[in-house]
């Protein structure tokens, strides 16, 4: 089995799509299906069941996944040893999402700007289980994750931080100033990001045992905070989102401490066998991920 055929049918394993593989090898969509059908032809099995639009994998292909990932990181492994001179390089798919990127990332990012440039960082915004879903298929090298939750079934997982959640709203709010129950929450409007954030699930799962709740959402982080310093209602952020904004006075927050605590986290798939360029960045995460989310 050609090396090249195995890490097409990977891409396409994970990814389920011809197209999106074929997008992210930098291939044409007619070559990914001829590397594919040679990989069959090869082997005497059919790989993917094709229905319609979409694909899914055979008995044969869900066998062959394990090995294909498996001979694809011994090769990388065997390449580095190979052409290791002391500086470390490769690429790294991360999976990330807005609230790290943008306020516990950073530090990481200009770390390997400067010292490793050699490492070439592809961050890719998902969230919750379509993060965990892409460690485990391989679509993603390694992912960051803010949950309640610390272990993930395929996955090693190593808590970074604790982050600390804020309920917040404009000054002068009527709840401002007063200690607030879970039932004053439900009425007054309240602002969010997208369904599949770990903090807006829980937060709204803890709303219903009190009532029936609706969500003004915004999609973003920093249009939920606008939203929210505009008067339009309450929002319960990341504190380190809305800590500028505290500081400053366009925000407030609001006495009410959410009964759930959510981890910042980065994992990768289960028995993968990180490069050194992978396992450098773990290192790196654990230190400055760490030092800056330290009081």
């Amino acid at each position: 089995m050609e090396l090249r055929l195995l890490v097409t049918f990977e891409k396409v394993a994970g990814v389920l799509s011809f197209t999106q593989a074929a997008a992210e090898l930098k291939y044409a969509q007619s070559s990914v299906t001829s590397q594919v059908r040679s990989l069959e032809s090869s082997l005497g099995v059919e790989l993917f069941d094709r229905l319609g639009s979409r694909i899914r994998l055979t008995e044969a292909g869900e066998r062959l996944l394990p090995y294909a990932r498996r001979m694809i990181e011994l090769s990388e492994e065997a390449r580095a040893a190979v052409a290791d001179t002391g500086e470390p390089s490769g690429s790294l798919a991360v999976g990330t999402m807005e609230s790290l990127t943008s306020y516990r990332l950073p530090p990481l990012l200009e770390y390997f700007h400067h010292r490793h440039p050699k490492v070439r960082l592809s961050l890719r915004t998902t969230i919750g289980d379509e993060t965990r879903q892409a460690l485990r298929q391989g679509t993603y090298d390694v992912g960051f994750l803010m949950e309640a939750e610390t272990e993930h079934a395929g996955l090693e997982c190593e808590v970074l931080a604790v982050e600390p959640l804020a309920l917040v709203a404009a000054p002068g709010h009527p709840l401002a100033g007063r200690p607030v129950a879970l039932a004053d929450l439900v009425g007054p409007p309240l602002l969010a990001t997208e369904p599949g954030c770990a903090y807006r699930d829980l937060f709204e799962r803890e709303l219903r045992t009190v009532g029936d709740v609706a969500f003004m959402e915004f999609g973003t982080i920093e249009a939920t905070k606008r939203a929210a310093a505009a008067g339009l209602g309450t929002a319960l952020l990341p504190e380190v989102t809305v800590a500028a904004e505290l500081a400053g006075g366009s925000l407030v927050r609001l006495d009410w401490r959410a009964p759930f605590t959510l981890r910042t986290q980065l994992a990768w798939r289960a028995g993968k066998r990180l490069p050194a360029h992978a396992r450098l960045f773990v290192e790196q995460a654990r230190r400055l991920v760490t030092e800056q989310a330290s009081p």
